[in-house]
């Protein structure tokens, strides 16, 4: 199949069991899907987000975060009704409420630091500006920690129920994790296989390669030269010669990556009607500094190794 069949098969609306008459062996992943639906339904309706728990998790968490909003618009009430007198805001840097170590406070002058009762949390950076909690507040914000305290433990307990839930499911999560990242690997092909023009070449058993346009992968295809080569058939040795920067590596490295990437099961960047066999080995000289973005040619002393 080209790769643009491959692409087309995994649509949001394709159902696998219909396709795997047309795309032989695809059929194999209607058998080993799992569905965990319950187990499903739980995590949504309990995690809006990496970073988010919903209210609907728990009975208890919604009733705990009732109590948070209502005891902070309670300690806002209060904190505004402060700023506003007269009797405190002219010792006041800002007629502001703002927060400090995760507590409500508002901004006093430090020279009015004994005329507003209170717990200083902080300091501006000039020490000008005392940010303290007035006592009027404290019990109030007291309260605000236990019901986050309360909060964060009641979090743990439906992630821990969560988690114990998966973990009886363990094996079919890990089944339907490998048929994923199976499927994901075959669209992946696809996709490759369009980007390069790729075509499925075929294998044949007779040790012949025969490379009909190939072009090498990694070179720009407004740039890359394509490559005609064919052994196997006539003859079974093959003498590449030519000047420096001439392309000889490009074309030893073009048939070597074309070997492995066939015997992987992706199409090749050639013309159709290319065909190669399966090798029992493929060497490479590793440490080659030869770059075929440089134009830098392969240094003769690696023939040694060879």
């Amino acid at each position: 199949r080209t790769g643009l069949e491959i692409l087309n098969v995994f649509t949001p609306d394709a159902k696998i069991n219909e396709i795997g008459g047309k795309y032989a062996g695809l059929d194999r992943f209607e058998a080993r899907k799992v569905i965990l639906k319950d187990l499903e339904d739980e995590i949504d309706n309990a995690i809006i987000s990496e970073e988010e728990i919903s209210d609907n998790a728990s009975p208890e968490l919604s009733k705990i975060r009732r109590s948070i909003t209502n005891t902070k618009e309670q300690i806002r009430q209060k904190l505004a009704s402060i700023v506003a007198s007269s009797q405190y805001s002219k010792y006041l840097q800002e007629a502001i409420v703002t927060m400090r170590q995760d507590r409500f406070v508002v901004p006093v002058k430090a020279e009015n630091r004994s005329n507003v009762p209170g717990i200083v949390h902080d300091s501006s950076a000039s020490g000008a500006t005392l940010f303290i909690e007035p006592m009027a507040v404290v019990e109030m914000n007291n309260k605000l920690r236990e019901y986050k305290v309360k909060e964060q433990e009641e979090i743990e307990r439906i992630l821990t129920v969560l988690s114990a839930m998966a973990g009886q499911s363990y094996h079919e999560i890990l089944t339907n994790e490998q048929m994923i990242a199976e499927i994901d690997f075959i669209m992946a092909k696809g996709k490759l296989s369009v980007k390069m023009k790729a075509q499925e070449p075929f294998i044949n058993s007779d040790l012949v390669m025969n490379l009909k346009n190939a072009r090498h992968p990694l070179i720009d295809p407004k740039n890359v030269v394509p490559s005609n080569i064919n052994i196997g058939k006539e003859f079974d040795t093959l003498v590449i010669t030519g000047p420096n920067t001439g392309g000889k590596t490009v074309t030893l490295k073009t048939i070597g990556l074309f070997a492995i990437m066939a015997q992987s099961g992706l199409h090749l960047p050639t013309d159709y009607g290319t065909s190669i066999c399966i090798f029992d080995n493929i060497f490479a000289d590793i440490g080659d500094e030869q770059s075929i973005e440089q134009s830098l040619s392969t240094f003769s002393s690696h023939m040694t190794h060879i």
